[in-house]
């Protein structure tokens, strides 16, 4: 039977896959939030918003959710996730899986107001559409980013995990008696 603290590690190639999926939406995320702009280059709502990109934003948004949702279930159906470290991780996905998916309703709606804008003809309507894309936007930019935030944080936490491993490595190579030395070929015995 392995020792209570051999059963906590989660293994080396497991971690390093779980990384290296994290860090691949973790920038999707911070992209998405950094690069999808609703302003023109003035920093003014364009005249005409373009439905078809805001549909892609909540498109891609969707995408990026459904991805981080499976990685989630996959994470929390594995073992590891009853660790102590496991559970750490646990905890930020879920909050990634639900940050993510709040993002993706938001750039739905955006691009909701985006084609009733372009129908608008009363000014107070077109001010009120243009407030809600906008702020829609912008909220859904701000769930990505805190889908990358949590992202972020369970690769840190699976990173440390790995560095405990190399330290228990080392420190049991330590613990560990060191080999008689071998006896010398045609030496006498004094």
């Amino acid at each position: 039977m392995k020792p209570d603290f051999e059963r906590q590690l989660i293994p080396r190639d497991e971690a390093l896959h779980l990384i290296g999926a994290l860090n691949v939406m973790k920038d999707k995320a911070h992209n998405a939030a950094h690069q999808w702009e609703l302003l023109d280059e003035d920093g003014h709502v364009p005249a005409s918003p373009s439905y078809t990109v805001l549909l892609q934003h909540a498109t891609d948004a969707q995408d990026l959710s459904r991805d981080v949702l499976r990685l989630t279930a996959e994470f929390a159906r594995s073992p590891h996730h009853t660790t102590r470290d496991g559970s750490t991780v646990l905890k930020h996905l879920a909050l990634a899986a639900t940050m993510s998916s709040y993002a993706a309703p938001y750039f739905a709606e955006t691009a909701e107001h985006a084609l009733a804008l372009l129908l608008a003809t009363n000014p107070a309507d077109r001010q009120y559409l243009t407030n809600n894309m906008l702020h829609d936007h912008a909220t859904g930019r701000a769930y990505l980013r805190r889908t990358s935030e949590s992202l972020r944080d369970a690769g840190k936490e699976l990173e440390d995990h790995l560095g405990f491993q190399r330290f228990l490595a080392q420190l049991t190579r330590q613990e560990t008696p060191p080999a008689p030395p071998a006896p010398r070929p045609g030496g006498r015995h004094r």
